[in-house]
């Protein structure tokens, strides 16, 4: 049987992939606080990493120079450490190949489990044909209806997608397939996607886990519904952000939980003075870009939350649904590594980054969980699309993945820009900083001109969600969330050119 077929692409492969992630971990390692020289920090970063195998013997490593010119560095740092470390024979260098880790005689220690992870507590207690749960849910259904063509969020860049190759790889796995893939499966995923999705998450977003650890799910709100059933009972308590993510609010609401809107300011969910009777089952939280403000959590805001969840025995569900697309910095390490054993459940997707109807996601669980997660998502949603999988394995240890979110950083990078200019003649309309992400917030004071223009740009098939409904208090803030990430640019100019005469002429009146 063919190994590549059977989802077990070659180690060889997937290493691949470390090396186009290794400059964003690097600059994620070396934006910490820290008295030591930079070639210092390099060497012993470097060196950390060999030994705790996350860089694995034969694995090539980018030319310094490549190194230097992406993390704005002079070659000589980069020299100074490289040089130590093929001094200690933790690199070596082959002649017209390059440098590579060497071949070590010690083996990395893998992670303890977290066995001492407390477990869930014990079970607790419209339309006249829905249940009254129906009825409450479908007014967090905020479906589309017809498509417009500018400004809806969350839609990725399909026009840029590399649907040959893609389509390749796919047809390639289809054919292959072994027939045990045609049964019932209960392994949380092709092995070879776990483990491409262990070594990128571990070097792009510092994410502290094994491939074991990683569930494969049919989307990021499969996720929630797991986490959900599993972790709590109807009428437990749950912190989500104030405004939030409609999907994780209908989730919550649909299983009967208790919501507490926490607020947002720039720093991210704000749980100061959140103590006494509104203690916390579930915690949900964007950190690294908040949905839909665009906020980044910061540290000191990280600890105390790492340090809630524990004071609570609550679980904190880490969405991290975009963090790949950030413009002014490199990308902002993930919640779920900052402490060892921590009671954080990373939700990835592949939505944002290839493109929505491949339905496909994905659950970092800590050790305790893994197992019933596992029985439970083979029992509840039945795992599939294994082919798939495999597919998606491949194009990530091919190399694909990195270099398509690469050209979709410039991509939106230039939407983003080309939206800002057309919106320039919009006198007084305040826009988001937009350091990351997909969508802009165009920030209101009068709900009144909210409605308006939600109301005059559907005419001219422009989808404008106003930033009001993201909140479970009401009345919202009023603000219009604009994604540009899938809006081609001539349709931004005429979008853009649009809604800043549409301002204009309501601020004028």
């Amino acid at each position: 049987m063919n190994r590549v077929a059977e989802g077990a692409a070659p180690r060889a492969r997937t290493r691949l992939e470390r090396a186009d992630w290794l400059a964003d971990a690097l600059g994620l390692a070396l934006g910490e606080p820290s008295s030591q020289p930079l070639s210092s920090r390099l060497y012993h970063t470097l060196r950390e990493w060999i030994q705790a195998g996350r860089l694995t013997s034969g694995q090539r490593l980018p030319s310094t120079r490549q190194l230097a010119r992406e993390l704005g560095l002079g070659r000589n740092t980069l020299l100074a450490a490289f040089d130590q470390l093929l001094a200690e024979g933790f690199l070596a260098t082959r002649h017209g190949a390059g440098t590579f880790v060497a071949d070590l005689p010690f083996h990395h220690v893998q992670a303890p489990a977290t066995d001492g992870v407390a477990p869930a507590s014990p079970p607790r207690a419209g339309p006249p044909w829905l249940s009254s749960r129906g009825t409450a849910l479908l007014a967090f259904c905020h479906s589309r209806e017809g498509r417009y063509s500018a400004f809806v969020p969350g839609v990725p860049a399909l026009d840029r997608f590399p649907h040959a190759e893609w389509q390749r790889l796919l047809r390639h796995h289809q054919r292959r397939m072994p027939l045990d893939w045609l049964d019932y499966q209960a392994q949380g995923g092709v092995p070879a996607l776990r483990e491409a999705l262990a070594d990128y998450l571990s070097l792009a977003r510092s994410v502290r886990c094994r491939p074991e650890q990683i569930l494969i799910v049919q989307g990021a709100q499969q996720g929630f519904e797991l986490i959900v059933r599993l972790l709590s009972d109807s009428g437990d308590g749950v912190w989500l952000e104030e405004p939030g993510y409609h999907g994780a609010q209908a989730c919550f609401m649909a299983a009967g939980l208790a919501m507490t809107p926490v607020p947002v300011d720039g720093e991210g969910m704000c749980i100061d003075g959140m103590s006494g009777p509104r203690q916390p089952r579930l915690i949900y939280v964007t950190p690294s870009h908040q949905y839909p403000s665009g906020a980044t959590m910061s540290l000191a805001r990280r600890l105390a939350l790492l340090e809630v969840a524990e004071r609570h025995g609550a679980w904190i569900v880490e969405d991290d649904y975009d963090s790949e697309f950030r413009y002014a910095e490199r990308p902002i390490a993930a919640l779920q590594g900052l402490v060892n054993d921590s009671r954080v459940i990373y939700v990835g997707t592949f939505s944002k980054v290839m493109y929505p109807g491949l339905r496909l996601g994905y659950l970092v669980l800590p050790e305790a969980l893994v197992g019933p997660f596992r029985r439970a998502n083979a029992r509840l949603h039945r795992e599939g699309q294994y082919a798939v999988q495999a597919a998606v394995a491949e194009f990530i240890a091919r190399g694909h993945f990195s270099r398509h979110v690469r050209r979709m950083r410039d991509c939106y990078r230039r939407r983003q820009a080309l939206l800002r200019k057309a919106l320039a003649p919009a006198r007084g309309l305040r826009l988001s900083d937009g350091q990351a992400g997909m969508h802009l917030v165009a920030w209101l004071d009068e709900p009144e001109h909210e409605r308006i223009l939600v109301e005059n740009a559907a005419a001219q098939g422009i989808l404008l969600s106003p930033l009001s409904s993201y909140y479970l208090n009401a009345p919202g803030r009023p603000g219009l969330v604009l994604g540009y990430a899938g809006t081609v640019e001539a349709e931004i100019e005429r979008a853009g050119h649009w809604l800043a005469q549409a301002w204009c002429e309501l601020a004028d009146a």
